[in-house]
């Protein structure tokens, strides 16, 4: 490795890292805590069988999961303008982010919640509590420590994903990166070394699941 290359990559170090703490992150953070809410509500709604509410979750699933991540971003921030609807790119990437991976995270929890025994939802009734007491205080917890596995990747996922917002001009760490290499020529090296932050992030977030699976373990809820 020459010099030059060498004092590129120092000198760009810093310019990716900070924007990956200060966009990427908390794009991530905020799109799948809101990816989570959708999740649990489209999940209910298909346990509890509500039958047109269930069809509404079914064709919504059905379409996020049928259809491309990148094309959802530009449906959002470059159609959506034509309907006369102007999103900022951050606010777009947050929406198209937490609609896609909400539909994915229901899947999971619809799922962790019918591997609950159906015992446990009549013991609630045995015990005078209401159907939504029974859920909100048995049925629950037990689906969201069985799905968090599942959801942890899907975090560890949308991590990488958010690189796809460079698309819609997000200022993230992949966009700032591509714009040094687009100054220096240096395109390789440049992107192993976004591409090495990216596995930075993601090995301390598959740690930190390793760490809550230990948890629940310890209660001997996984």
């Amino acid at each position: 490795m020459n010099q030059r290359l060498l004092g590129i990559l120092l000198d760009s170090f810093p310019k990716i890292l900070l924007p990956g703490l200060t966009m990427t992150i908390p794009l991530t953070v905020i799109s799948f805590s809101l990816a989570l809410v959708i999740a649990v509500v489209t999940a209910m709604v298909q346990f509890a069988n509500v039958k047109v509410l269930k069809s509404i979750a079914r064709f919504y699933i059905w379409v996020v999961r049928g259809t491309p991540l990148l094309v959802q971003l530009y449906v959002i921030f470059y159609g959506l303008p034509n309907l006369g609807v102007m999103l900022d790119p951050f606010p777009s990437a947050v929406l198209v982010f937490s609609i896609n991976e909400g539909a994915y995270c229901a899947e999971t929890i619809r799922a962790a919640l019918e591997s609950v025994p159906k015992g446990q939802l009549e013991a609630g009734y045995c015990v005078g509590m209401s159907y939504m007491q029974t859920i909100r205080r048995i049925i629950l917890p037990q689906a969201m420590r069985t799905a968090f596995p599942s959801l942890s990747n899907n975090l560890i996922s949308m991590v990488k994903d958010t690189s796809l917002a460079a698309n819609i001009t997000v200022m993230e760490m992949f966009m700032v990166t591509q714009r040094i290499a687009s100054r220096y020529y240096e395109h390789l090296a440049l992107y192993i070394e976004v591409a090495l932050i990216y596995l930075l992030f993601c090995t301390v977030l598959t740690k930190l699941q390793a760490l809550g699976e230990k948890k629940l373990n310890s209660y001997g809820a996984v």
